[in-house]
């Protein structure tokens, strides 16, 4: 065997008996780069070149060239994997779209990679360039697309791979609820998971493939479920709700893999910061034996791949005017960060809620939500650039107001704390109110104490509220809002509205003043 040794606790002895002939195979894997080709500072936004250089700087493309070669260069039999969400999150996306990602990824020679929801941001148009753009097969096995044009002869739901003389099946999963969190048109229909992954398991089965990895951008969760209610599984390379799994690093939501039956599970955490290197090893049966492991930091003892640092200057020329134009200024660090921001009261959520409050005050709006998937990073103190705005609010989406009830308002809040364990993306911050809720209650009975301007909210009263265009028509699950009154859903973009709002403010703090209380 070719392993490498990482951690005493890493390793998982799995099976009692010897096997007649092993099989070794590294998975290095990847999930959620959402286009951080540069490196990126401890917020997970924009590092400064010179912060680059002292080696206070994490990921970029050019460390995980290098990082990816080293191992390779510990192991005979390597294939790397991709768990989705490549696409948005910085002016690279707004400016190429899918072209960039895949330059680097057919540089760094994956093997294949699952579809994300953001990889249906733009549409299946978007998705499709992509496609046709990369070396690799792009997998999603739950999900009819055989409606969709651009999509059904392009997109396949498995694949078999020789890998070191032997069969390898991969097979593609990407969120069930998609249509909700993205857009992937009216002729994608996405179905469960774990049906879906079984389907496949059973026809690769049927071709005598015992080796089989589902690339999953799932989240932890569904991955524990899918691994639970499939058998032939045997590792969930997994991605989208961006879980750190580690043996040594504090903090980590489990170990590194977690293990469910016979079926390892890794992910690592996203924007290029790790690389994971999971070691397997199976008997003549397909059946892991061993799995041990541990994701690679890449931290500014990475030495930077010179040709790939070169090739993304270049890339970055157009963005350059746009990004590096100083904007504002923090006094102190405002937290982004999805850990915090999708499950309470966050400084950069209230921020924005407060910028887009200020920006229609006059309109009679009283209500500001913003859910907080649309807060894709945090802003570190001293000048605030563009690019930092743009990269906290990558998603193009225009500011959006409308008139609703009270009571549509509580059912709002009530879908944005229901995915809560699941640290999901529609929890809401807030302006101009207050609520509370209790995360133990039964989903749809989790909020109280809604406080609008400081008076208790009236369910029959109409109330004008602020938010962005996804929410409002019914991203992240807000479908209440689809038929709301006097809507307008083309306002300026939010990234405009917060970047304005902090230049008038001059020197913004972070602010956490109770505006959601947890019960």
């Amino acid at each position: 065997m070719n392993l490498r040794l990482l951690s005493s606790a890493a390793i998982l002895a799995l099976g009692a008996g010897a096997a007649n002939a092993e099989y070794s195979l590294t998975v290095l894997h990847t999930n959620d780069f959402h286009a951080r080709f540069e490196p990126i500072s401890k917020y997970d936004a924009g590092c400064s070149a010179e912060d680059n250089a002292g080696g206070a700087c994490f990921g970029g493309s050019a460390r995980l060239v290098t990082a990816i070669a080293d191992a390779r260069a510990r192991s005979n039999n390597a294939i790397l994997v991709d768990g989705g969400d490549q696409f948005q999150g910085t002016l690279f996306y707004t400016y190429y779209k899918g072209k960039h990602a895949a330059e680097m990824m057919n540089k760094m020679g994956y093997t294949a990679m699952t579809v994300g929801n953001h990889e249906f941001d733009d549409g299946p148009e978007v998705l499709r360039g992509f496609v046709d753009a990369v070396d690799f097969p792009i997998l999603m096995s739950n999900a009819d697309y055989s409606g969709e044009p651009l999509l059904k002869d392009a997109i396949s739901k498995s694949v078999v791979i020789e890998q070191g003389g032997e069969k390898i099946g991969l097979i593609g999963l990407t969120p069930q609820n998609t249509d909700e969190l993205a857009s992937p048109g009216p002729n994608v229909i996405f179905t469960d998971p774990a049906e879906a992954v079984q389907g496949e398991v059973d026809k690769l089965t049927e071709q005598g493939v015992n080796k089989i990895i589902v690339l999953s951008h799932s989240g932890l969760n569904v991955d524990k479920a899918v691994a639970e209610n499939t058998t032939g599984v045997d590792v969930i390379v997994g991605g989208h709700d961006n879980s750190l799994l580690s043996n040594t690093i504090e903090g980590a939501k489990g170990p590194y893999p977690v293990m469910v039956g016979d079926t390892a599970i890794v992910q690592a955490y996203a924007y290029g910061k790790f690389l994971g290197e999971l070691n397997v090893t199976f008997d003549d049966a397909g059946k892991i034996t061993e799995a041990m492991g541990e994701p690679i930091i890449m931290d500014g003892t990475v030495v930077e791949d010179e040709a790939t640092v070169a090739r993304i200057s270049e890339a970055a020329i157009p963005l350059d005017e746009i990004r590096n134009e100083v904007v504002a200024e923090a006094t102190d660090a405002i937290i982004g960060d999805r850990e915090v921001c999708r499950v309470e009261e966050c400084a950069m959520g209230n921020l924005i809620a407060d910028a887009m409050l200020a920006r229609t005050a006059d309109q009679g709006v009283t209500v500001s939500l913003q859910n907080s998937g649309g807060v894709r990073a945090g802003i570190d103190a001293g000048e605030v650039t563009m690019g930092e705005v743009l990269t906290v609010l990558p998603f193009q989406n225009t500011l959006s107001t409308f008139e609703t009830s009270g009571a549509t308002i509580v059912e709002a809040l009530e879908n944005g704390v229901s995915q809560i364990e699941d640290v999901a993306g529609r929890f809401l911050q807030v302006a101009g109110m207050t609520y509370a809720f209790d995360a133990s209650a039964e989903v749809g009975s989790r909020i109280s104490d809604v406080m609008v301007g400081g008076a208790p909210i009236d369910p029959a009263a109409t109330y004008g509220v602020v938010s962005n265009n996804f929410v409002r028509n019914g991203g992240d699950g807000f479908s209440m809002f689809r038929e709301a009154e006097n809507a307008y859903d083309f306002g300026p973009d939010v990234a405009d509205v917060l970047a304005e709002y902090m230049a008038a403010s001059g020197p913004v703090s972070p602010v956490i003043e109770g505006r959601i209380v947890k019960k």
